[in-house]
């Protein structure tokens, strides 16, 4: 696979949209906090061996402490929060990120995985 800075910033931009990082025509989520197995157009496996994800949630929890911490910053900026009402963001900041990032950090896992070694593609299908 050719990897010029189009081809990478193609790949990206898919997974930014949840799309399949190799074709970009299907969905990679099946239902909500549920990834598919395999795409629809063009076969490639999304859910590949155990431990495979550990990356994807990892940078989950990294760029949600990132946020929390940028959220921070910006009500210590802001005087005249209590400290109650800073501690009250702060919580749902860090509860409601990850779970509005969680498919888009396995989406880009996925797309860093492809353009590193390729996604290999389910038996049967193209």
């Amino acid at each position: 696979m050719k990897r010029d800075a189009r081809t990478i910033g193609l790949v990206l931009w898919r997974s930014l949209k949840l799309q399949c990082p190799v074709c970009g025509k299907a969905s990679i989520v099946k239902r909500a906090f549920s990834l598919k197995h395999d795409c629809d157009a063009c076969g490639v496996i999304f859910k590949r061996e155990e431990g495979f994800f550990v990356g994807a949630i990892m940078a989950n929890v990294i760029l949600t402490e990132f946020f929390i911490l940028d959220i921070y910053f910006v009500c210590l900026l802001i005087n005249n929060l209590s400290d109650r009402v800073m501690l009250t963001i702060l919580f749902v900041v860090a509860v409601t990120f990850p779970l509005a990032f969680y498919h888009h950090a396995w989406a880009l896992w996925l797309a860093m995985d492809h353009l590193i070694e390729g996604l290999s593609r389910e038996a049967g299908k193209l």
